[in-house]
């Protein structure tokens, strides 16, 4: 059977296909936030077969999959990739209405121009069709992000990283842009002492520091935020409960560094203040450098103690967590913005809930210094579906200006991913199109045109300076 990804999937009317197809369609791509592997794109790696690029680390797949009653052999175990990509052929009929059904379809038409649907019948044709298409040069890792129209991509990195892959791109002919985005959790992540000490003590080995005081770590993280700024840095990324706001003392926050640095557990308590102390400190950074901020807040990790146990984080085992938000992201933002030190932000939810919560929050600190500088992310994970997209875009239309959002991310480690900047631009475009027919907003395509461009590239590209 063919697929239902037709040239005007989800576009419902004649307002929505113009927009799209005019405006949204050939829109470059810049991808501000994913996990992409540096290394891979360095060497331009070459796939065996579809289920290396497509299945491997991909936690959405994995889930679906064990929901399926897949054995783990099948999903992360010892299966061949023949067999992996044999069982989510089996799972993906079962998928309907779940946004990989859309996803896979999307996927297997932008790269491979293949319109059949993905199920046991189909499997081994197109597994077939994807490994010969893959062994050709230009399907290799630039030749995908060219397909694609990536014109920047911003991967996610630690303090301690070498960006050595990085810099070796710059010089690779690489079609890309490629940049290193500052990640430093481990930095303030000091729950599990032993895990925390051989963390700090691999970022004083790299950055030439003894760490043995909280303001010895952060002349630490000053030097690997001036090597990374050097390397073209101009993002920082967060990955957070909530934004951490507790009062504290500079002495208590030394005696937990001390502590700590000793072996010797934290209270609850002590945790919070330190990473309070360390979230302040981080931004006062990033400020510093003039870079841009970003706040993912929300999940509850690693609840599966048994497979985290052999399987590891990021395997499939977070969801939505139900953390409170508003009062501390208002104490932390407006500290900062009380010193004149909040950096340009942007702040992401994944629970449903919060939605009001922070589309209304950034409109506290727009302070007209720059179109947009509080953003409220794109929906984010869990949300990042049509419901979830729809009901983001809504919001921030309500609250906000919806027409100086920077609009969307991948936040994938797939180079198969980018169908989801298309299918969130035919999501935006049908929005709008349903709007100009219900007479809502005018029929004016100049106006709306340019809105929709702006969304999909122009306004990232001017908000980063990319």
């Amino acid at each position: 059977m063919k697929t239902f990804i037709t040239d005007n999937f989800l576009l419902k009317n004649k307002t929505a296909q113009t927009l799209y197809h005019n405006y949204a369609k050939n829109q470059p791509i810049i991808d501000y936030h994913c996990h992409l592997s540096p290394k891979m794109i360095t060497e331009n790696h070459k796939f065996d077969n579809i289920a290396q690029a497509w299945l491997y680390g991909d936690h959405y797949k994995w889930r679906a999959m064990r929901a399926n009653g897949i054995d783990e052999k099948f999903v992360t175990g010892s299966g061949t990739d023949y067999e992996k990509f044999k069982a989510w052929a089996q799972t993906v009929p079962y998928a309907l209405r779940n946004p990989l059904y859309h996803w896979t379809h999307l996927e297997l038409k932008d790269y491979f121009g293949i319109d059949d649907l993905l199920n046991p019948d189909s499997a081994d044709a197109i597994w077939q069709k994807t490994s010969e298409m893959l062994s050709q040069e230009d399907f290799r890792v630039w030749g995908l992000l060219k397909k694609m129209n990536v014109a920047t991509l911003c991967t996610t990195d630690d303090p301690v990283d070498s960006l050595e892959y990085h810099i070796q791109i710059k010089n690779s002919g690489c079609p890309i842009k490629v940049l290193p985005a500052w990640r430093p959790d481990k930095a303030s992540e000091v729950s599990d002492a032993k895990a925390y000490n051989a963390y700090i003590n691999k970022l004083s080995e790299v950055s030439g520091v003894e760490i043995n005081s909280f303001n010895a770590l952060f002349d630490a993280l000053d030097r690997r935020i001036d090597h990374f700024h050097d390397c073209g840095c101009r993002l920082a990324d967060f990955g957070l409960d909530f934004l951490y706001s507790e009062s504290y003392s500079d002495a208590e926050i030394e005696n937990i560094f001390q502590k700590v640095r000793t072996g010797y557990s934290l209270t609850a308590e002590e945790i919070l203040k330190f990473k309070s102390a360390a979230l302040y400190r981080f931004a006062v950074q990033v400020h510093k450098k003039g870079w841009t901020q970003q706040f993912h807040a929300g999940p509850i990790r690693n609840n599966n103690t048994r497979l985290l146990t052999s399987l590891g984080p990021d395997t499939g085992f977070d969801s939505i967590g139900d953390f409170s938000q508003a009062q501390s992201m208002a104490r932390f933002l407006d500290k900062m913005d009380s010193t004149d030190q909040l950096a340009k932000t942007i702040l992401y939810n994944i629970n449903p809930a919060d939605n009001e919560v922070f589309a209304t929050m950034i409109g506290n600190f727009q302070d007209g210094s720059v179109p947009g500088k509080m953003q409220w992310g794109s929906a984010w994970w869990f949300l990042d579906q049509k419901d979830g997209i729809e009901k983001q875009l809504n919001c921030l239309s309500c609250h906000g200006l919806l027409s100086r959002f920077v609009g969307m991310l991948t936040d994938s480690r797939s180079f198969l991913s980018y169908p989801r900047h298309e299918y969130f631009r035919r999501i935006l475009c049908n929005i709008l199109g349903t709007d100009v027919e219900n007479n809502e907003l005018p029929n004016d395509i100049t106006l709306l045109g340019n809105m929709v461009s702006d969304i999909c590239y122009r306004n990232a590209k001017q908000y980063f300076g990319f």
